[in-house]
């Protein structure tokens, strides 16, 4: 197994910092060979198969290629849970990791309703069932593929939510698809600019759905508006809207709230200090 191991550093050494390299290590051989990080070093006499020699090169091959390791093996880790994901989805992010934490901390021991808008492979709206385990949880998405996918990390996970297809953009259509009203409405929707693709690593670039990252220079905000007005109508007295944000949009995403009636709203920064989340109420 040694000469595996340095195979991968090798292959990988002039594209990827080192400390990443390790992190990709750690999960291509509990992937392929069950190992898990702390038995790596007890291990390195271990004489692997073939096939596990074919198939770690060909993961190599395909992060050479700067494939998303999610992708490649198929899952990703968020919030304590374990996720399919495929190029349907975007790949859970860490900042949305706060985000949940924020909810399931100020709604701890309460059955409420949450509405997810935007669920993709449904890691908020799952993660959320799962600590807020009362509580009726309903997400929604435009894409059939998404869907699927949340479907099947609700099963993977023993856990109870309904997922629904709609387009937030078509207010009536959006306001039909989701009867009654909501304690939470939670959304973590496009909110990178065209312009910004630049700055954007080529993985992300490359494989992970534009419909689920980008909005136009001219109007940035436009998802932000759509759920606005959907929450006004879809929340209860005393209702809670959460959003994440492009964190240099902060002010510009609070003017947009205000401009659709919420007297209350609260900017919230992520660990790195970046504006990174929006709380509202009318």
């Amino acid at each position: 197994m040694t000469e595996t191991l340095a195979y991968i550093n090798q292959s990988l050494e002039t594209l990827y910092p080192a400390g990443e390299i390790q992190g990709f290590t750690r999960l291509i051989m509990a992937h392929v060979c069950g190992l898990q990080p702390y038995q790596l070093l007890m291990s390195k006499d271990k004489e692997l198969s073939d096939t596990q020699k074919r198939e770690i090169c060909r993961i190599v091959e395909r992060l050479r290629q700067w494939e998303p390791v999610q992708y490649i093996l198929g899952e990703a880790s968020f919030y304590g849970l374990s996720f399919r994901v495929s190029p349907e989805v975007l790949i859970p992010r860490p900042e949305t990791e706060e985000l949940v934490a924020r909810i399931i901390h100020e709604h701890a021991r309460r059955k409420v309703s949450i509405l997810d808008v935007g669920t993709g492979s449904g890691c908020i709206a799952l993660s959320l069932a799962r600590h807020l385990p009362d509580s009726e949880v309903t997400g929604l998405d435009i894409s059939a593929g998404a869907l699927r996918i949340a479907e099947e990390n609700a099963r993977r996970n023993r856990l109870s939510a309904t997922f629904v297809r709609t387009d937030i953009l078509l207010a009536h259509q959006a306001a039909e698809a989701v009867a009654g009203e909501w304690d939470i409405i939670v959304s973590n929707p496009p909110y990178v600019k065209e312009s910004e693709k630049a700055e954007m690593e080529r993985n992300v670039l490359r494989y992970e759905p534009p419909q689920a990252l980008f909005v136009s220079d001219e109007d940035p905000l436009v998802f932000y508006r759509a759920i606005a007005r959907l929450a006004k109508k879809k929340l209860k007295k005393d209702g809670t809207l959460y959003f994440e944000i492009n964190a240099m949009l902060g002010k510009e995403t609070l003017g947009a709230l205000k401009e659709e009636g919420y007297r209350t709203s609260e900017l919230i920064r992520d660990l790195s200090g970046k504006d990174r989340f929006i709380k509202a109420k009318e």
